[in-house]
């Protein structure tokens, strides 16, 4: 794979796991983003120690640096706030790439499941991508109508959630290993927010996709590992890196993992 080339790519949930991952990914590339946004929560954390990174800074250059704004999904006024600094950045051009990454979870069975936990994960992990896809709207339309009649893609304007096989109704993945009640609904919606987002910005050029990047396994000394995954950091990061390269017109409002292949809702 020659690289992922996109002009500016906003991520967030970025303060760790596979935000932190994608985000790395992402300045390896051959041709970096001109400009990468890394929302987190805490922009003096592991986002503002990446060497070579200013934390805190909202122009990367020469080289491309993420910028760190104090982003919560869940709340409108973060949303709004960080809209503002990736506009003053990216001007006219708009905003090529939105990845809705950040996401909370909660372990759950059907028997200890509770109405708290449900709210807390629907919150961040459909009503936070939800707040902030509308909030971005705009910046992803200037992208798309700046890149004139090209097709479909994540170089031109897209929005990719990052969900999970657990969210899919017809697979059941895993079910006797963890049920995990309120993460699996909140990512069933969380993809069906995908296809609704297709039908509505689809006109607008805007490619909408969700993307499963596996069970991944954290590295050494970062956190306790409650479900061993098959996969990698590295692996996950460079097979989603991939897949967003390839994503078209028909991928709009599909369900993919992060090996490239389809998966049923």
């Amino acid at each position: 794979m020659e690289g992922f080339s996109v002009g500016s790519v906003l991520l967030t949930g970025c303060d760790g796991g596979l935000g932190l991952g994608l985000l790395k990914g992402l300045l390896e590339q051959p041709s970096p983003p001109q400009h990468l946004f890394a929302a987190c929560l805490d922009p003096q954390g592991k986002v503002g120690r990446m060497p070579g990174i200013l934390p805190g800074t909202w122009a990367p250059q020469p080289v491309p640096k993420p910028s760190c704004p104090l982003a919560d999904v869940t709340d409108p006024n973060s949303i709004k706030t960080a809209v503002g600094k990736v506009q003053e950045e990216v001007g006219s051009a708009g905003l090529n790439l939105l990845i809705n990454n950040a996401g909370t979870m909660r372990r759950s069975t059907l028997d200890t499941e509770t109405a708290e936990n449900m709210s807390l994960v629907y919150t961040t992990n459909t009503i936070g991508p939800l707040q902030t896809s509308q909030a971005f709207l705009p910046l992803l339309k200037e992208a798309a109508e700046a890149e004139g009649q090209r097709g479909m893609s994540c170089s031109r304007a897209a929005i990719i959630n990052i969900s999970s096989v657990l969210g899919s109704i017809e697979a059941l993945e895993a079910w006797g290993e963890r049920q995990d009640v309120c993460y699996r609904c909140s990512k069933a919606a969380l993809n069906m927010l995908t296809k609704c987002l297709a039908l509505e910005y689809g006109g607008s050029g805007i490619l909408c996709v969700s993307v499963d990047p596996g069970f991944v396994t954290p590295p050494l000394g970062q956190g306790t590992v409650i479900w061993q995954g098959p996969v990698t950091m590295e692996e996950s990061v460079r097979g989603v890196l991939q897949l967003l390269a390839q994503l078209s017109a028909t991928s709009n409002g599909t369900f993919w993992d992060w090996r490239g292949q389809n998966l049923p809702w």
